[in-house]
């Protein structure tokens, strides 16, 4: 395993890529064979990440940030100007690896059932996940960018190729949000790159540990008005990813649109891009920043939460009821990291790891109920759970963990928030804490009007949940209850990272 282990992040990354490689060598017509590749190929790096998992070290604490990085690949890249392929993983990045890998395995098995160009759908798909893997392994800003837009144009063609009857504006959508985010992020790489040096070469330099140890000792990057803008820059491009109240339009029409799978990884993964960018990039690059932001980005996650509730409640349509149910559950991870407590930063990266189980799980059934029912809209339905009581079981479950029901993940996850934020946003939490009210509201009406009730006659034959689709399920299923029960191994994976990243900041002060 020694090479395997010192070259575990770039397997993770590229194997994908070497499967979507292969997968366009395929002849036309073997839509068979291209499907079982992709399979292989994103299974592969979910092994990695089990690897990764068992071998990531938790009692390196670390004394500085640069300690805390494991399993690194430190390479000159582009040496003219200084670009480095810098890869490493810490308790920060390590439970997004493990859950990429995971839904992109499950996503590729869900999309076994596409049968319009099957090869570009499983190049392009497998092209995405190396873009997310990327992500979440880079320590060079240049890279980290490089892998942020390399993730664009996939996620474009499979909405607009593979979508809905509105594929193309809700892709546009996408696209045009995203990239108008991604511009904001380059400014700011630029004047990063101009304005710091490396301490080795003398050169300029993309590495965020150089960042973090020395970016604010630049007398240029000392100007508060600066730093304002730079920071109001960077929380823009990932404010749009996550998405935060007011950037977060594009999300219901791209997950309506978007093809089952599509919309597991989007809500189960990208989503998390632009809070693990915040946790990355914006807090320790920018610690003043993110003190002197703190109280409006808690405002924002709050806004977030009873905002996106209530216009789930509204909904008549089941995919979008889930979409703006993402954009509820996102504010807690808001709330968490502006608290600036240890206990709130792990409470928040909980709830990105829970929500991205949870969130797949819900648009994964209701995939399955739009497979057979070729229609989404609540009130359309009726009495299913005395035709579909497996199926019936399943949605309940995943509303319970997406309600914050004790014993699963989502429960944990919250509470760490409201007890890392209510010593420093008393007010705040407890409106947002109201906000849950709506949130069960929304699920369980939604549950008393599909399921229960009279039978819609026309669903009397509904076909029953089937074993490809309990694949995909069961092991999410698994993991909210093991999380919901036994939090400590993802905490302790966790801690180290994040009361470290709480310290940096809290230095500033």
């Amino acid at each position: 395993m020694g090479f395997v282990d010192s070259h575990i992040l770039s397997l993770m990354t590229f194997l994908p890529l070497l499967g979507a490689a292969v997968i366009l060598c395929v002849p036309k017509g073997k839509d068979d064979v291209v499907r079982w590749i992709a399979a292989a190929a994103s299974f592969l790096p979910l092994l990695l990440s089990v690897r990764l998992w068992f071998a990531y070290d938790r009692t390196m604490a670390g004394v500085n940030v640069a300690s805390q990085f494991q399993f690194v690949e430190h390479y000159a890249w582009i040496p003219s100007i200084n670009v480095e392929y810098f890869l490493g993983a810490d308790g920060i990045s390590m439970p997004m690896l493990l859950l990429t890998a995971l839904l992109s395995f499950l996503a590729v098995i869900g999309s076994f059932g596409i049968d319009k160009k099957v090869k570009g759908y499983m190049a392009l798909f497998l092209l995405l996940e190396t873009g997310m893997m990327g992500v979440f392994a880079s320590l060079d800003f240049f890279l980290f960018y490089v892998f942020w837009e390399v993730m664009l144009l996939p996620m474009y063609f499979l909405i607009g190729v593979w979508g809905g009857p509105r594929k193309e504006y809700a892709a546009i959508k996408f696209f045009l949000y995203t990239l108008f985010g991604s511009v904001l992020m380059l400014i700011v790489l630029l004047a990063l790159y101009f304005n710091t040096t490396n301490p080795e070469t003398g050169g300029h330099t993309f590495n965020l540990l150089h960042y973090m140890a020395q970016g604010t000792h630049n007398a240029w990057l000392k100007g508060f008005d600066v730093r304002i803008l730079m920071f109001v820059g960077l929380f823009i491009g990932f404010a749009i990813k996550v998405p935060l109240f007011p950037f977060h339009t594009w999300l219901p029409d791209a997950h309506v649109e978007a093809p089952t799978a599509i919309s597991v990884i989007l809500a189960g993964v990208l989503l998390k891009m632009g809070t693990y960018g915040m946790m990355r990039i914006s807090f320790p690059l920018f610690p003043d920043m993110a003190v002197y932001f703190a109280v409006p980005m808690a405002a924002i996650g709050v806004v977030n939460i009873v905002y996106g509730a209530l216009c789930a409640m509204a909904q008549s349509d089941l995919k979008k009821m889930v979409a703006y149910s993402s954009v509820s559950h996102m504010g807690f991870v808001m709330l968490g990291m502006a608290a600036l407590t240890p206990l709130g930063m792990v409470g928040a990266a909980m709830q990105m790891f829970s929500h991205g189980l949870i969130t797949a799980m819900l648009f994964f059934l209701v995939g399955v109920v739009y497979d057979r029912a070729h229609h989404r809209q609540i009130d359309g339905f009726g009495g299913l759970g005395a035709v579909v009581p497996v199926y019936t079981a399943f949605v309940s479950f995943a509303f319970f963990a997406s309600l914050g029901l004790p014993g699963l993940s989502g429960f944990i996850a919250e509470q760490m928030v409201f007890l890392g934020s209510f010593e420093v946003f008393r007010t705040l939490v407890i409106v947002a804490a109201l906000g849950i009210i709506f949130v069960a509201a929304f699920h369980l009406w939604a549950l008393q009007r599909v399921f229960l009730g009279p039978l819609n006659p026309k669903y009397a034959a509904l076909e029953e949940i089937n074993g490809r689709e309990m694949f995909c399920l069961v092991p999410l299923g698994i993991l909210v209850m093991i999380v919901g029960v036994w939090p400590m191994p993802v905490m302790n994976l966790m801690n180290a990272s994040l009361v470290r990243l709480v310290d940096l900041v809290k230095a500033v002060i």
